[in-house]
C-alpha cells in the first residue's frame, strides 16, 4: 500500500462508509486520499472485498478514498460526466446543457424508453452523476462513450469511487439510497452488442443493431478529428460532420450527441471554436440531405 497522506476526512467517516458499502455486498479497497489512484501495491481486482475485518484493518491506517470493484459486486455503473463549465446536474433530469445526462435523456426519446431512474445514485464531484445498476446476465465490459458522447461505463473489470470519498474540497456523496435496480435491458443490449465492422458496410436500420454502429462510428470520426493536422483539420471536421449527418437524417445519431463531440475534437485539434462551429453546422446539414440506409 502507499505511503499515507494527510486525510481529507476523517478515518473513522471514511471507515464507516466502506462497510456500509461493503454490507450491501459490494466489494471495496482502498484508494489514495483525495485521489482515484488504487492505494494498493497489488491488484485492486485480487484484493478488494467485502469482509469487514479487513476493512477496519484498511481504514484504520488512513482515510483512504473507497474504490468499489463493479465485476465483484454485481454492478454496472453509467457515469454521466458534465463537460467544463456546464455546472452540477440531476441524476434524474439532466437537460441544461449537452452533458452525459442530456445524452443519456435523448436517448431515452429516440427509444421511447423512461430515463432509468429510479436506482441507487451518486453525485460525483465534478457536478455528474453515477448511476448504479445491477448486471445482467449477459457480460458488460467497460467503456468510454458507447451510449454516447459524455458517458462511461463501469462494469466487470472496472470500479468506481464511492460515497463518502473526496476529491479536494468536494465529496461523492450518495442521492438515492436504494438498492440498484436491474440495467434495463435495452441499455444491456447497446452495451453488449458488437457493432459491425467496417466503414462501409451497410447501415442497419433502427434498433440496438444500428445504434451500435452509429457509436462506432461517432467514435471513429471524433478520433480523427481530434488527430487532423494544420491544413487538413476543417476539412477533415466538414467530411466527419458530413457522414454523421447522414447517420442523424437515418435516425440513428442524435444531432445534438453528435455536434458537441465533434466541437469537442475539434478543439483537441486546435481549430478555433466559432469556425468548428460553422464547419459543423455547414456539415451536417450537408449529410442530413443524403440520409445513410441500408
Amino acid at each position: 500500500m502507499s505511503d499515507a497522506l494527510a486525510p481529507v476526512m476523517p478515518i473513522r467517516t471514511l471507515m464507516s462508509s466502506a462497510l456500509s458499502l461493503a454490507a450491501r455486498g459490494w466489494h471495496v479497497f482502498p484508494c489514495v486520499p483525495g485521489e482515484k489512484r488504487p492505494a494498493l501495491r497489488g491488484s485492486w481486482q485480487d484484493h478488494s472485498t467485502a469482509g469487514p475485518a479487513r476493512i477496519r484493518a484498511w481504514w484504520s491506517q488512513a482515510a483512504y478514498n473507497i474504490g468499489i470493484a463493479c465485476g465483484p459486486s454485481g454492478l454496472v455503473v453509467i457515469d454521466l460526466d458534465v463537460p467544463h463549465g456546464i455546472g452540477e446536474i440531476s441524476c434524474a433530469e439532466g437537460r441544461r446543457a449537452v452533458s452525459g445526462a442530456d445524452v443519456l435523456a435523448a436517448l431515452c426519446d429516440q427509444y421511447g424508453r423512461p430515463y432509468p431512474v429510479p436506482t441507487y445514485a451518486v453525485g460525483t464531484p465534478s457536478g455528474g452523476c453515477h448511476l448504479y445498476y445491477a448486471a445482467p446476465g449477459s457480460a458488460v465490459r467497460n467503456s468510454a462513450g458507447r451510449l454516447g458522447p459524455h458517458i462511461d461505463v463501469r462494469a466487470d473489470g472496472g470500479y468506481v469511487i464511492g460515497d463518502g470519498s473526496r476529491i479536494g474540497e468536494r465529496a461523492y456523496s450518495a442521492r438515492d439510497e436504494r438498492t440498484p435496480v436491474q440495467l434495463p435491458a435495452w441499455i444491456a443490449g447497446l452495451l453488449t452488442e458488437r457493432p459491425p465492422a467496417g466503414s462501409n458496410l451497410p447501415v442497419p436500420r433502427g434498433g440496438t443493431r444500428g445504434t451500435a454502429y452509429a457509436m462506432a462510428a461517432l467514435r471513429d470520426e471524433a478520433r480523427l478529428v481530434a488527430a487532423a493536422q494544420p491544413g487538413t483539420r476543417n476539412d477533415t471536421l466538414n467530411r466527419a460532420a458530413f457522414s454523421l449527418g447522414q447517420l442523424v437524417a437515418a435516425g440513428l445519431l442524435l444531432q445534438m450527441a453528435v455536434a458537441s463531440a465533434l466541437a469537442d475534437a475539434a478543439e483537441r485539434a486546435g481549430l478555433p471554436a466559432d469556425e468548428a462551429r460553422r464547419t459543423i453546422r455547414s456539415g451536417l446539414a450537408a449529410g442530413a440531405r443524403r440520409p445513410r440506409g441500408s
